[in-house]
């Protein structure tokens, strides 16, 4: 017996099967305000019946009249929709009209036949070719004033040249107060330079030949020219036919070899008559030539050429 009843005493009140209770049971706070809420509709309801108002009909009932649970759409809704629908018509329609019309524009291209390639116009190819015959004057001048310089020309004529124009220079006039021995037996010896040629020359009396380095004035310079400057200082002092020159020349150029046998024929005509110093010095022929080629600068190509710069 005491075990049945300590059996019994011992048990505990079981909780309520799942199957029996499907939904929670609502707690006292939910179910106060769930009771409220429906006093709300109430009150809400009567205060509607006392003013004489017909209550709307509660959306449980449209529910229920739909069927099977739906609910009715409303006349906004049902415009919405219809719009929507519209909208969606109207763009099918548009792209449709795109697409014909594009259909058509390219059929249109493609039955255009493409325009012939124009050449491009020449500059000055409406103008006129202006002939002007020869030896007339295209500007209109007088045929007296008229030369042409491009004519070719003929046997026997030359223009002058920068050598004719110095060779058709007048002479200076010859120093009359030289007074030069000219005995058998003279001789006057002086030592002209020019750059780096150095001319020892020898006057002698004689007919007015040159001879240098055994050869004649016109074989050894065979420029007019520079003939021309080696008689200038005898023809200045008016021995030219009357005494000879014998000089060596060595070093140096043909230009810088005359140079220094006119230097060297000064000098010793400065020699015979010291009083033509004055007359030789005032023309320029006893002065030094001193011009030389400047040296080359390291860094550069030449004396004063630079490599050509560049930036990259």
């Amino acid at each position: 017996m005491a075990d049945e009843i300590s059996s019994e005493g011992s048990e505990e009140p079981t909780a309520p099967d799942a199957a029996e209770t499907p939904n929670a049971v609502p707690s006292e706070e939910a179910a106060q305000i769930a009771g409220s809420a429906e006093d709300a509709a109430l009150e809400a309801l009567q205060e509607a019946e006392q003013a004489g108002e017909t209550p709307a009909a509660p959306e449980s009932a449209a529910v229920e009249a739909a069927g099977e649970g739906h609910a009715v759409p409303t006349e906004e809704a049902m415009e919405i929709a219809g719009s929507a629908e519209d909208a969606a018509l109207e763009a099918l329609q548009e792209a449709e009209d795109l697409t014909a019309l594009a259909v058509a524009e390219a059929e249109d291209e493609l039955e255009e036949e493409p325009a012939p390639r124009e050449r491009p116009a020449v500059p000055g190819a409406h103008l006129e070719v202006d002939i002007v015959p020869e030896g007339v004057d295209p500007l209109g001048r007088s045929e007296s004033t008229y030369e042409d310089p491009y004519a070719i020309e003929e046997e026997g004529e030359s223009k002058g040249s920068a050598e004719d124009d110095e060779l058709d220079a007048p002479l200076p006039e010859p120093i009359a107060t030289a007074a030069i021995d000219l005995a058998s037996g003279a001789r006057y010896r002086a030592t002209g330079k020019r750059k780096t040629a150095i001319a020892r020359v020898t006057l002698r009396p004689g007919t007015g030949t040159y001879l240098v380095n055994g050869r004649t004035l016109e074989t050894h310079f065979p420029r007019v020219t520079l003939q021309r400057n080696i008689r200038q200082p005898l023809e200045t002092v008016g021995y030219e036919d009357r005494m000879d020159v014998v000089a060596r020349l060595h070093g140096g150029g043909i230009s810088a070899q005359a140079g220094a046998l006119r230097h060297g024929v000064s000098r010793a005509l400065l020699e015979a008559d010291p009083n033509l110093r004055g007359e030789l010095k005032r023309r320029g022929f006893l002065t030094r030539d001193s011009r030389a080629k400047e040296r080359k600068k390291a860094g550069l190509k030449k004396a004063r050429k630079r490599p050509q710069f560049s930036k990259r």
